[in-house]
């Protein structure tokens, strides 16, 4: 029973390093993007777009 509560208490920290792999291998391609002087601005543009566009959407569910 030991065996079963300590396989248990590793999921976590597997769910957080999975979490983080993932979310560097999806931020990978934009790392590489960020070099050409001509997207960053692009890039720049774009998230601050999704930022603005979460907010207003969290704010509206809320009701605010």
């Amino acid at each position: 029973m030991n065996d079963f509560w300590v396989n248990i208490s590793r999921y976590p920290r597997f769910f957080i390093s999975s979490v983080a792999g993932l979310i560097l291998v999806i931020l990978a391609p934009l790392k590489n993007l960020f070099k050409i002087k001509k997207f960053r601005g692009i890039i720049f543009i774009g998230l601050s777009v999704v930022l603005t566009l979460l907010f207003i959407i969290i704010r509206s569910m809320v009701g605010l």
